[in-house]
């Protein structure tokens, strides 16, 4: 199996997918703005205490407080000093002892899973701290092996030397990649990761609650970390200063032999689009997914749970039934594992095979998705079909999939369906943008979208725009259309700056016209705003006119707005 990463970095959003044998299999997208929290470190304070639910809440510093269940506030959390009036938690007590929690009291925690929808970040009391062979666990004393790594004598030889090295106290659990590796190199692996810890126990002395103690690193590392290894063809980025960013972290945790395979990519074409992952991306969030063999299955997810429905559509097989039931049942089995690492499913999956007669149809069928889904980094159980001819199967969640992270409820039928959100649409209008600029020869371009997207498109005091322009060395204009779909973006004119200014800027100084107040200013409320054609006019003193038409004199014109005064009332 043949297996590439490709790293696409642009403004405020980097985006890697992993192919295997050229098919994508998973896609993972890093926001400056939303910034995932999993595996971060506070410390934090008990907000309130709930028995009936045996949890607790907890501020981290974050928008909403941290769930904790009481099974997972370890037996190290009790030591405590009195100072004054003030109660402190050591991270490290001499005397491990259960406690119970008390509001106001101070808690070392580790976030396991991100903030998803309207819970907040799930938060235990055991810290871990990844590194590239080792995983140290502070408050723990146990040694534990990768369930990947299959060879017995493997296991027992990388048992012996976590044991010997295990620091007194704590734990370590060995990591798939350690697999072949000599004690040196966990032993520095091991050292890198007491020096990160070490800093965490310094700053928890001298913070006050909520604080951050640690943060994850950013997705390149992580990738790199964790999934950089000697069986990887290559790895493709198309920015330099990430491409030297990745050369330098591979060799310090893989090893000089992996810098042949990591690659720069300066060809003319944007490297997804390159690669026909664009195309896949926007197919990987469709609801219905076609199968070779003509069959499809449909994805559908709830609150409680994702169902995946399997048909067998416009293939009719050649043999007998059953035979048609169990290719088009195999076939899906593959497609089915590797949709949910694509969509990075996680929860209560239920998957509705065609009904199969024959015990060893079935068997065969859920091996088949067993040893697809064994490929996947998350940790997902398999449970085997149930009475009612469904499988069950778990798989861990960690952070927001795949749907959550394009997109968002839609405002067009209050949530029933799901739209993408402004940022991915703004994030795909400046590829389109970019696409444009190279094929044609036009000086100048005036596009229309929705005026939500418009404004990140734009972005605070026309910054975005500015550096669009420079990228693509063309004059750009944006406008804002309630009448363009918040994912699309319609191409209004190109050609000389003169042409499409005459369209863009649809009123001059000096001119009188008849608008209507639609909305106060956001900054402000004084101001009134009204739109012509798309175009936003900010009206002085306009604020207390919302839903009047107004006789307005425009007194400055600039690219994305103008100014105008009140003349009169129509």
């Amino acid at each position: 199996m043949r297996r590439e990463i490709l790293i696409n970095v642009s403004h405020g959003e980097t985006r890697a997918v992993m192919l295997e044998d050229g098919r994508l299999v998973e896609i993972h997208i890093e926001r400056e703005a939303h910034q995932s929290v999993a595996g971060n470190i506070y410390k934090g304070r008990v907000e309130n205490v709930l028995p009936g639910m045996q949890a607790a809440f907890v501020d981290i510093g974050l928008e909403r407080n941290a769930f904790l269940y009481l099974a997972d506030a370890p037996l190290y959390v009790d030591a405590r000093e009195q100072d004054g009036e003030t109660e402190t938690v050591d991270v490290l007590p001499r005397r491990p002892r259960r406690s119970k929690l008390r509001e106001g009291q101070e808690v070392l925690v580790q976030v396991v899973k991100d903030p998803i929808g309207t819970k907040g970040a799930r938060v235990v009391t055991h810290p871990t701290l990844p590194g590239r062979y080792l995983v140290l666990a502070p408050s723990t004393e146990y040694v534990g092996i990768s369930r990947r790594i299959a060879d017995e004598a493997e296991r027992n030889r990388l048992k012996a030397i976590a044991r010997r090295i295990r620091p007194k106290g704590m734990g370590l659990i060995v990591r798939t990649v350690a697999e072949g590796r000599e004690e040196a190199e966990l032993e520095a692996d091991l050292r890198f990761l007491m020096k990160v810890w070490d800093r965490v126990v310094q700053k928890s002395r001298r913070a006050s609650a909520p604080a951050l103690l640690y943060r994850d690193h950013d997705l390149i590392y992580r990738l790199v970390r964790d999934v950089f290894n000697e069986d990887l063809a290559r790895v493709v980025i198309d920015a330099r200063a990430e491409y030297q960013k990745v050369l330098e972290l591979a060799e310090s945790l893989v090893g000089p032999s992996i810098r042949s395979r990591v690659e720069l990519y300066q060809g003319e074409r944007p490297l997804f689009e390159a690669h026909g992952v664009e195309a896949e991306l926007e197919r990987a969030l469709d609801r219905r997914v076609w199968l070779g063999c003509g069959g499809y299955l449909v994805i559908d997810r709830t609150e409680a749970f994702t169902s995946i429905d399997v048909n067998t559509g416009r293939y009719i097989g050649t043999t007998s039934l059953a035979d048609t039931v169990l290719r088009t049942n195999l076939e899906a089995a593959v497609e089915i594992a590797r949709q949910i690492r694509l969509r990075d499913l996680g929860g209560i999956i239920l998957v509705d095979f065609i009904d199969m007669d024959r015990k060893e149809d079935r068997d065969q069928v859920l091996a088949r998705l067993i040893a697809e889904l064994a490929r996947d980094r998350t940790r997902t159980h398999v449970l085997g079909f149930t009475r009612l001819g469904l499988v069950e199967m778990t798989r861990k969640k960690v952070r927001e999939d795949l749907y959550a992270v394009l997109q968002k409820p839609c405002p067009y039928c209050q949530g029933s369906g799901r739209v993408l959100s402004e940022a991915t649409t703004a994030h795909k209008i400046e590829r389109e943008i970019r696409r444009l600029a190279r094929s044609s020869d036009a000086e100048a371009m005036l596009v229309a979208t929705h005026p939500s997207v418009a404004a990140q498109v734009i972005g605070v005091g026309g910054a975005n725009l500015r550096r669009l322009e420079s990228e693509t060395g063309k004059i750009i204009y944006v406008r804002g259309s309630d009448d363009v779909h918040i994912e699309e973006m319609r191409v209004v004119t190109v050609g000389s700056r003169r042409e499409v200014e005459q369209m863009a800027l649809p009123v001059k100084e000096g001119q009188v016209v008849d608008l209507e107040v639609e909305e106060p200013h956001v900054s402000n409320p004084r101001d009134g705003i009204a739109r012509l054609e798309g175009y936003v006019v900010d009206i002085e003193g306009g604020g207390p006119h919302v839903g009047q038409r107004l006789r307005v004199e425009i007194t400055k014109v600039f690219r994305t707005y103008a100014k105008g005064r009140v003349v009169s009332a129509t």
